[in-house]
């Protein structure tokens, strides 16, 4: 059920607007709804679902969050509307459109919450996950299932690989365990899944109906990365979208031009409110360059808003609460307004909107030495946000970096795209709840 209440919420918000335009024009304006009145129906249904995703739905837990977060979404996006009609200075929607629109929004942005909220907590009934691997493997498998999942998933019981195994001629322990503890998915870690008794174990319940997994297969899927002890051996087991399928390589590119042109437009608005902000708060040069590696192990200087003292130099590693950062530059920061002249690093062809986060050369230098598949990463252009900023809170450390490589190699496996799009959606939703950096 979860699954389907986003569509849900798209599917009947396009209805709900659709049908209002449509009643307005039969029963009170008393004209025909003709084609050209439908994309700007469309237009306000697309505001209305983009308002609820950036605000976190369907995906809220809290009931009452969820009324208060449904409310503000048909808020922003009939404020969006109505602005742009009287910038256009065209009555485009009927106001009846609009804000009905908005009344019928809100409550059914809350009753898509709750099909989520209902359907997640039998998903997370249903993927009780047993996992039979060795220590360290239950140290970092326990913590994982504890952060934000793909799929809604509780560690149901965790065994050694000489537990499952078991010591009396005829013995099975796992099954045992697993029918114990009503587990739904088995996950085998690599000594596991060598282990002749184990196997035949999982086959077993497989037989029955139990998912089996390998370590590798259950963080791909359930929580959207590359375990750390795994990261290595796979790292050539994949195909790359931008190296290995020419056809998204050059759409890719074609939507990060589309994109960076848009952007060059908001940054042409943005400049003087940053500048005016500037010569109060944050006196020095507009700009901050710094070099970076890019794609094929190529530096380049990035773009940005400078945010820091203008003597503000060092190889330390930048910090959430850096006391380097003026108070503009905080509220830049909040805002990700500062990130936005990197869409020129897109138009020259530096970046793309969605890649690896690039880090500086002498990071970078550090990385390579301690994890000799580090340059992985290289391999494609560099992103102003990407699957690792989404899924992991900001990190400013060795441990930090090791810890996003996991999720660059995810999306390097799984590059396309859906997958980006689902990461501009993400970006959009986090910086509309002021997270993220």
């Amino acid at each position: 059920m979860r699954r389907f209440a986003r569509p849900l919420l798209y599917v009947g918000t396009v209805a709900i607007v659709v049908g209002l335009g449509r009643f307005h024009a039969e029963f009170i304006g008393h004209y025909v709804f003709h084609a050209q009145r439908l994309p700007w129906n469309l237009a306000y249904a697309l505001l209305l679902c983009l308002a609820a995703y950036s605000l976190g739905l369907p995906d809220i837990g809290d009931r009452r969050s969820a009324w208060s977060l449904a409310f503000a979404a048909v808020a922003i996006a009939a404020t969006g509307v109505s602005a742009l009609q009287l910038l256009l200075g065209s009555l485009v929607l009927p106001r009846f459109v609009v804000l009905s629109g908005a009344l019928i929004g809100a409550p059914w942005f809350a009753f898509c919450t709750a099909v989520a909220n209902a359907g997640r907590a039998r998903d997370a009934w249903r993927d009780r996950v047993v996992l039979v691997g060795g220590a360290e493997e239950q140290a970092a498998f326990g913590a994982e299932v504890e952060r934000d999942l793909e799929r809604p998933a509780v560690a149901a019981a965790m065994l050694l690989p000489e537990e499952a195994r078991g010591g009396r001629a005829g013995a099975q322990p796992l099954v045992e365990a697993v029918i114990e503890h009503g587990g739904s998915v088995l996950v085998l870690d690599s000594a596991a899944s060598a282990d002749p008794t184990i196997v035949d174990q999982a086959a077993r319940l497989h037989e029955y109906g139990l998912r089996v997994r390998s370590l590798t297969a259950f963080y791909d899927e359930w929580l959207g990365k590359v375990p750390i002890g795994e990261v290595e051996r796979v790292s050539l087991m994949f195909d790359i979208g931008e190296l290995h399928r020419a056809p998204y390589g050059r759409m890719k590119r074609l939507y990060d031009v589309g994109v960076g042109a848009f952007g060059l437009v908001v940054m042409a608005f943005l400049t003087p409110i940053v500048l005016a902000g500037n010569t109060i708060a944050n006196r020095g040069p507009l700009f901050y360059r710094q070099p970076r590696v890019g794609r094929n192990n190529r530096d380049y200087q990035i773009l940005k808003f400078r945010t820091m003292r203008p003597d503000a130099v060092g190889s330390e590693w930048a910090s959430e609460r850096d006391p380097r950062v003026t108070p503009w530059g905080r509220v830049l920061r909040r805002t990700h307004v500062d990130e936005l002249p990197q869409v020129i690093n897109i138009l020259r062809g530096d970046q793309s909107v969605v890649g690896p986060r690039p880090e500086q050369p002498q990071y970078v230098a550090e990385l390579r030495e301690k994890m000799p598949f580090y340059d992985l990463r290289h391999l494609v252009r560099p992103g102003l946000t990407g699957w690792a900023q989404v899924k992991y809170p900001y990190g400013a450390s060795e441990l930090d970096a090791y810890e996003k490589l996991q999720y660059d190699f995810y999306y390097l496996r799984h590059e396309s795209l859906a997958l980006d799009i689902r990461i501009i959606g993400r970006t959009l939703r986090t910086v509309a709840g002021g997270g993220g950096r």
